[in-house]
């Protein structure tokens, strides 16, 4: 894993995952977004919907997964990037791993509940990943949401 490896690709590509982010939150959603990119193109969006469809899998990044996964025509993302603005949790690793993802991008850690916790790890073995991309941008959107909840 490379931490803190903020090129002006990941920068732009999470600055879209982070408008994603901020539509879950005006849904009253956890605001986390993701999009995938293949070839500089987004080809899948997506933001957690679990209240929307009350449904529990309904992750940021299930479904930009899902829409990548159409757009492309196959079940495959090895050429393809997920920025994701707060670490995916292990369900999200292992579909990642399922659709053998290229690249894996995301913002803000997840001590508690990111896949980082196992070992060995649930992503498939050829997938990089780099983590911390706007991390403190990420967080703040998340942390700020809970506030409000408590």
């Amino acid at each position: 894993m490379k931490p803190e490896n903020k090129s002006e690709i990941d920068v732009k590509f999470m600055h879209e995952a982070l408008k994603e982010a901020k539509m879950a939150k005006e849904e009253d959603e956890v605001p986390i977004g993701a999009v995938v990119v293949c070839r500089g193109r987004i080809i899948g969006r997506g933001h957690n919907m679990t209240e929307r469809l009350s449904d529990p899998t309904a992750h940021a990044e299930m479904i930009a997964i899902t829409a990548a996964c159409g757009e492309m025509g196959g079940k495959y993302l090895s050429d393809c990037t997920l920025y994701v603005t707060v670490e995916p949790c292990p369900m999200c690793a292992a579909a990642m791993n399922w659709a053998q993802l290229g690249k894996l991008v995301y913002g803000a850690g997840d001590p508690k509940r990111g896949f980082t916790l196992y070992k060995p790890s649930l992503l498939h073995p050829k997938t990089e990943t780099v983590s911390g991309v706007m991390a403190e941008d990420c967080s703040a959107l998340v942390s700020d949401y809970f506030k409000t909840k408590r």
